[in-house]
């Protein structure tokens, strides 16, 4: 495999950054931080307001390792993948254009770790019983994580699509 001459390799990295900028999912807005230990590892609390059904916010708690804990465990690049989440009704609901298929849609993605690990969040709309289903978790290269956590909103009232 050949490298790109330097001069051609900078346009490359920018077209690839602005792409992964232009389809990353919702942003989140850090709401709270809870200090866990004395060497700094914390709790970060986001909210997350759906980017497809107004009216729905998450708030998604997961771990945050410190300096210090990275360099006494001697793994730099990762947090681990505990997190939980909560939905509910925040304003009027208007189901959008939202995914219909048992696989859902991504709404949120965050990385952590440098490459192998994301802690994302996937809507499934359960239609049978007018709800919405939202489901934390993380999405490894290697090895797939067993934790997660899920939160319901029901559609009782919700107003269609335009």
């Amino acid at each position: 495999m050949t490298a790109l001459p330097r001069s051609d390799a900078r346009p490359v990295t920018a077209a690839l950054l602005a792409l992964c900028l232009l389809s990353a999912p919702a942003l989140a807005e850090e709401v709270g931080t809870v200090g866990v230990d004395w060497i700094g590892n914390d709790i970060l609390i986001e909210a997350l307001p759906d980017p497809d059904v107004p009216g729905v916010t998450c708030h998604l708690a997961y771990f945050e390792r410190s300096t210090l804990d990275r360099l006494v465990q001697g793994n730099w690049f990762e947090d681990p993948s505990n997190s939980s989440i909560a939905c509910r009704q925040t304003g009027p609901i208007t189901l959008g254009d939202v995914a219909r298929g048992s696989e859902g849609e991504e709404i949120f993605s965050e990385r952590q770790s440098l490459l192998l690990k994301t802690l994302s969040i996937t809507r499934i709309y359960d239609e049978a019983n007018n709800t919405l289903i939202y489901l934390a978790h993380a999405r490894e290269v290697t090895e797939g994580s067993a934790k997660m956590s899920i939160s319901t909103v029901p559609l009782w009232q919700a107003a269609p699509a335009p």
